[in-house]
């Protein structure tokens, strides 16, 4: 026997030992001609068929690829194959192996075009794992942080462009959450708590498209404190910026309130 194919032979023994060990006793080992375990092409072709419907095997024949063959075109696609099987499965402990994998691509083929695809996929994996505003919001936070990379890393890539627009959503969400705290701080009557609850949503989140809640309940934290220089100014704004919102009416009457409260009562000198 010739020396490459004695090399060839053995590496096959092993990849067919492995795959009969992960699919159990039960199981007949799974067979690979030489031919085929000395070719990136036919591995991951097997690998991309397999993945379908048994997603170890289908790991098992692309992982072979990225070790056999580490400067293969298909070693690439074999890595990113991998890291979408982990992400496509969904559940939270696929999610974190989804984003180690895809890290690992970014790590090995920075240069590649689907570098950018790969920090994307990143943000997504804990974009879809972030819970409703007045919930824990650490997944929202980390998927901002990374499309925010998207869009600094990859600036002219299609993904940078959707990353865009998850920024938003991811803001939006953030927004919501701090605004709903702020206003149970109001139901508490810790107003100063909630103004600032509110102001880091002024300073942070200025597109926050319900600016005009922002705005009525921070002046109202300032009226029922008996500021009134204070609340004028978010009133006023809410009733200008926002003339089509339902909170117009109730600013209006606290403005109203307010002047109520400058004039002097019966008896008093004015």
């Amino acid at each position: 026997m010739r020396p490459h194919a004695a090399i060839r032979t053995a590496g096959t023994l092993v990849l067919a030992l492995t795959l009969a060990f992960a699919a159990g006793c039960k199981k007949q080992p799974v067979q690979i001609s030489p031919e085929v375990a000395s070719s990136d092409e036919a591995l991951f072709k097997l690998g991309e068929q397999a993945i379908k419907k048994d997603q170890e095997k289908g790991l098992l024949y692309l992982r072979q690829v990225i070790d056999s063959f580490p400067k293969s075109f298909y070693a690439q696609r074999a890595k990113l194959l991998i890291a979408d099987s982990y992400f496509n499965k969904g559940d939270e402990g696929s999610m974190i192996l989804a984003a180690a994998e895809y890290r690992e691509f970014i790590k090995a083929y920075p240069y590649s075009p689907s570098a950018a695809y790969c920090q994307y996929q990143i943000a997504m994996t804990y974009f879809k794992k972030a819970l409703k505003p007045g919930r824990d919001q650490t997944k929202t936070r980390q998927a901002l942080a990374e499309f925010r990379k998207t869009v600094a890393d990859y600036p002219a890539s299609d993904q940078a462009k959707t990353a865009q627009e998850k920024i938003k959503e991811c803001e939006e969400r953030l927004a919501e959450h701090v605004l709903g705290i702020a206003q149970v701080y109001v139901r508490q009557r810790a107003y100063k708590a909630s103004i600032d609850r509110l102001t880091e949503v002024m300073t942070t989140y200025p597109d926050y498209t319900g600016m005009d809640q922002v705005y009525f309940t921070i002046g109202e934290c300032y009226f029922r404190l008996g500021q009134d220089d204070q609340a004028v100014p978010y009133f006023t704004k809410l009733i200008s910026d926002y003339p089509q919102s339902g909170l117009v009416k109730n600013a209006t009457g606290r403005l109203k309130d307010i002047e109520s409260r400058k004039k002097p009562g019966p008896g008093k000198a004015p």
